[in-house]
C-alpha cells in the first residue's frame, strides 16, 4: 500500500499539519501509522469529516431537541483531557462536533479562559434554557457565576448558586458533585468559611475520575485562600502563624501538578502552575514562582488564554507583567486589559459577600506592601523583601491608608 507522509496529506487536504497529526493520534485515519515523530498514511485515505461544514451543522442542529451524555462525568470539560494539547482549542471543540451539548460547553469554557466573557454568558443561557441534563445545569450554573465574577454583579451570582443547587441529582454522586460545584465558585472569592469537611481534607475519592483534575485545581485555590487568611490573621489555625501554612503548601500543590501533566489536562496544569507561584511568591521565594508563570505562559499563548492569565494578576503583583512582557509584549497588553476588567469585577463582588470594602485604587507596589504589612512584617522586612527603601516602604503604606481610610491593622481586609 502506497503511503504519503502527514505533510503531504496537509497539502492534499488543503488543511494544517497539526490538524492531519491530530487526526492521527486520534484514530480518525485508518491505516495511519507513526513511526518516531512521524506519521504515514495510505495515499488512498480519506480526509476525516469536517463537523464545521454546512452538512454536519445541520445534523447536528437535529440533536439539539434531545439531551446528550457528556462525553465526561465532570462540569469542567476544559479541565480534562479533551482539551490536551496547547493550540489546538479549536480542534478540540470541533472534534465534539457529534455532542453540540457538550461542544457548546466546551466552547464556552475556552472562551472563559480567553476573557471572552459576553460569549460565555449566552452559552450558559443557552444550556440552562434548552437543555435539563445533570451536568448541563450544573455546568451552565458555574458559567454564569464565572461571568458574575467578571462583572461584579451579586445578583447573577445568587442566581448561579441557586441553578447548581437545583440541578436534577439522581444519587448521592450527584449531591457531591453540587456540593463540590457551589465550593468550587466560593473559592473563586477565598471565602473558606462554610467549606464542607470532606473538601477541606481533599477527600474525593466519591467523585468520578474525570472530575478529578478540577477537584485539585479548587482544592489548591482553597489552601491558598486558608493559608492567606491564616497569614493575615482573618482565621486562626491552632499551632500555625504568619506564613508557615504558605510555606508548607508546595509539597502539597507540585505533585498536583505532576498528575495533571500525566492526566493530559492543559487548562487544570495552568491554574495549578499558577497558584502554585502566587503560594511561592506570598512565601518569598520568586525564583520557584518565576518557574512555574513561565511554564504556564507558554501553555496559555499558543491559543491565547489571557483571562485565565488575568485572574491571577491581583495575587503575583508585578512578576505576571515582568516575565509575560518579556516574552509577548502585546499578550501581556491583553492580559493587563482583561485584568482591569476582573479585578473590577472581582473586588466588587468580593466585597459584597463578604461584607469587605475591596481596594481597587492601589497601585501595584502599594498592594504589594500593603499585603506584607497585613502578613505582619514590619516595614525593614517588607524593604528587603521588595528591595525599597524603608522610606519608601513607610510612604507607600502611607499611600494606602490614605486612599482607604483604614489603618495598617485593617490592610486584610481591603486586599
Amino acid at each position: 500500500m502506497k503511503k504519503i507522509t502527514a505533510q503531504e496529506a496537509a497539502e492534499k487536504w488543503d488543511i494544517s499539519l497539526r490538524r492531519v497529526q491530530d487526526y492521527c493520534k486520534k484514530g480518525k485515519i485508518p491505516g495511519a501509522e507513526r513511526f518516531g515523530s512521524n506519521w504515514m498514511i495510505p495515499a488512498s485515505a480519506a480526509r476525516p469529516a469536517d463537523g464545521r461544514t454546512k452538512a454536519a451543522r445541520a445534523e447536528r442542529q437535529e440533536k439539539l431537541s434531545s439531551n446528550m451524555p457528556m462525553p465526561r462525568k465532570t462540569p469542567f470539560l476544559h479541565m480534562t483531557d479533551l482539551y490536551n494539547t496547547p493550540g489546538d482549542a479549536e480542534g478540540s471543540v470541533e472534534d465534539l462536533a457529534d455532542n453540540p451539548e457538550a461542544q457548546t460547553l466546551l466552547a464556552a469554557e475556552i472562551a472563559y479562559s480567553r476573557g471572552q466573557i459576553d460569549k460565555v454568558y449566552d452559552s450558559a443561557y443557552y444550556l440552562l434554557h434548552k437543555h435539563s441534563g445533570f451536568y448541563a445545569v450544573i455546568s451552565a450554573g458555574m458559567l454564569l457565576a464565572l461571568c458574575a465574577i467578571w462583572r461584579g454583579d451579586l445578583n447573577m451570582w445568587r442566581q448561579a448558586k441557586i441553578h447548581i443547587a437545583e440541578a436534577p441529582a439522581k444519587n448521592d454522586a450527584d449531591r457531591d458533585i453540587v456540593s463540590f460545584s457551589i465550593t468550587a465558585i466560593d473559592s473563586m472569592l477565598y471565602n473558606v468559611s462554610d467549606f464542607p469537611e470532606w473538601f477541606k481534607i481533599g477527600r474525593f475519592e466519591m467523585m468520578h475520575r474525570d472530575s478529578l483534575p478540577s477537584a485539585k485545581v479548587f482544592y489548591a485555590k482553597y489552601l491558598y485562600a486558608t493559608a492567606y487568611a491564616v497569614a493575615t490573621k482573618q482565621v486562626e489555625m491552632e499551632g500555625v502563624r504568619g506564613l508557615s501554612l504558605m510555606s508548607m503548601l508546595p509539597n502539597t500543590v507540585e505533585p498536583m501538578i505532576s498528575q495533571a501533566m500525566a492526566d493530559n489536562s492543559v487548562i487544570a496544569e495552568i491554574y495549578l502552575r499558577m497558584t502554585c507561584a502566587a503560594i511561592y511568591h506570598n512565601s518569598g521565594n520568586d525564583q520557584e514562582a518565576i518557574y512555574h508563570i513561565d511554564r504556564a505562559i507558554a501553555l496559555a499563548l499558543p491559543d491565547k488564554l489571557y483571562g485565565l492569565l488575568a485572574e491571577y494578576g491581583r495575587v503575583l503583583d508585578a512578576l505576571l507583567e515582568r516575565q509575560l512582557s518579556k516574552v509577548d509584549p502585546e499578550a501581556w497588553q491583553a492580559v493587563s486589559r482583561l485584568y482591569r476588567i476582573y479585578n473590577a469585577g472581582w473586588s466588587r463582588l468580593s466585597g459584597s459577600v463578604r461584607g469587605k470594602n475591596i481596594a481597587t485604587t492601589l497601585a501595584p507596589k502599594e498592594r504589594e506592601v500593603a499585603k506584607l504589612a497585613a502578613f505582619g512584617m514590619k516595614n525593614s522586612e517588607i524593604a528587603a523583601a521588595l528591595y525599597m527603601s524603608v522610606s519608601a516602604v513607610k510612604q507607600a503604606i502611607n499611600n494606602v491608608s490614605n486612599k482607604t481610610g483604614m489603618s495598617r491593622e485593617e490592610f486584610a481586609a481591603i486586599l
